[in-house]
């Protein structure tokens, strides 16, 4: 673990925190000394191994099934963490699925309502269910993992960029309401990042259906490479500390500059 325990004392709960950017968010947070609740929908060995991982550095951590999209589930959900670890004074809304690169005229009705669910009303259903116990903490910070598609606005992703950009508004909106109880909203958009999920919104954007390995794209990014989990972890890591202490309704981009996908 690391010596710097900046977040000694948090209640963290990050929302699809057992694989990908989730997991590198909830490892991060729990090296700097937060209690980690570990929200997973279905892959139950992967959130254990990411508890297994922060127990044995030192941390504390429990992983918790809920599909965001579930009011009730949630509801529950945050009933046990608050049992188990206490109130979350720390929310990640991480939890996102990737849009099947269809045109509008393609899309699915049921996929469009399903990537919106999962993006945008799962977060709120999160944020409303923590805000009472987060009010009153001495600190509170909410944190949306959204994407460079919410300003770019690539074709044949509008389930995804649509679901992000109501995340975003959100953010926006709990910033200004929560502003009084103490309680900083801000949001990461990253860009490509390497994760399952990357690579099949690669292969959308991209027209590489084949493709299974992003560092292949290493050479058309920013420093040389696709961004890391790591890339994105260490951000939200800075916006829930001290440092970030007069930062609140932001958008960090985080994407080495690239402003969007390359092809």
């Amino acid at each position: 673990m690391t010596t710097t325990q900046h977040l000694a004392g948090r209640i963290a709960l990050v929302t699809g925190g057992g694989r990908g950017i989730g997991r590198s968010i909830s490892e991060h947070l729990a090296s700097h000394g937060a209690a980690v609740a570990v929200n997973y929908r279905r892959d139950a060995d992967a959130a254990a191994e990411v508890v297994a991982a922060i127990e044995a550095s030192g941390g504390r951590a429990a992983a918790y099934a809920a599909s965001v999209d579930d009011a009730d589930a949630m509801a529950s959900m945050v009933e046990a963490i608050t049992a188990d670890l206490g109130p979350v004074d720390l929310l990640v809304c991480n939890a996102g699925i990737a849009s099947r690169g269809q045109s509008v005229a393609d899309t699915d009705p049921v996929e469009l309502v399903r990537v919106i669910n999962t993006h945008a009303v799962g977060a709120h259903h999160a944020a409303r269910l923590v805000l009472p116990g987060m009010r009153q903490a001495a600190r509170g910070d909410i944190v949306m993992i959204s994407s460079v598609a919410a300003h770019t606005h690539g074709a044949n992703g509008a389930p995804y960029s649509m679901g992000k950009a109501a995340l975003e508004s959100l953010a926006y909106t709990l910033a200004k309401e929560e502003l009084p109880n103490g309680i900083h909203v801000n949001i990461v958009a990253p860009g490509l990042v390497e994760t399952d999920m990357g690579v099949r919104l690669a292969r959308a954007v991209y027209g590489k259906r084949e493709m299974d390995d992003l560092r292949e794209l290493d050479s058309q990014f920013p420093f040389g490479r696709v961004c890391q989990p790591d890339d994105i972890a260490n951000v939200v890591t800075f916006l829930c500390s001290d440092a970030a202490g007069y930062v609140t309704g932001q958008r960090i981009v985080v994407d080495g500059g690239a402003g969007s996908f390359r092809s």
